[in-house]
């Protein structure tokens, strides 16, 4: 099998290496929460407990945590709407939104290659499970 374009560059010594933009965005994504805080904002602008609500599991400080590592990444926004009473939201920038087709594709293929128990899905409402099972492998039996 062909590696995907860019993914995967060559270096002087002809020993194959990572591409670094791969690299970097994996950086980001591979920290839990994070994709799934991504795709709960890709349906439009959260107040802080929506998110919270949204991702199951995820804790106060986690999902402060990630917000502000993704604002930091110039993907999310945080707006504080005048009061009372005083309200923040968070939105995806143009850079953020721009992840919708890849979380689209995300979703496709683990439609096509993951078995349902290590699959995410919005109509399960259960991410944090999928999260969970799909980190650490599935729960031990732990018998009678």
């Amino acid at each position: 099998m062909e590696p995907v374009p860019h993914t995967v560059a060559a270096h002087e010594s002809g020993t194959k290496q990572v591409d670094h933009a791969v690299a970097r965005a994996l950086e980001l994504f591979g920290k839990r929460w994070t994709g799934l805080i991504v795709a709960v904002l890709l349906g439009g602008p959260a107040h802080f407990a929506e998110l919270r609500r949204g991702i199951p599991g995820i804790s106060e400080r986690m999902l402060s945590d990630r917000l502000t590592e993704l604002g930091a990444a110039q993907l999310v926004v945080r707006e504080v709407h005048g009061g009372p009473p005083l309200r923040v939201s968070y939105r995806l920038t143009e850079a953020g939104a721009a992840l919708e087709s890849v979380f689209k594709e995300l979703s496709r293929w683990a439609k096509r290659h993951l078995r349902e128990s290590q699959q995410s899905s919005a109509a399960d409402d259960k991410p944090a499970a999928c999260v969970s099972t799909c980190r650490r492998g599935p729960p031990i039996s732990r018998g009678p």
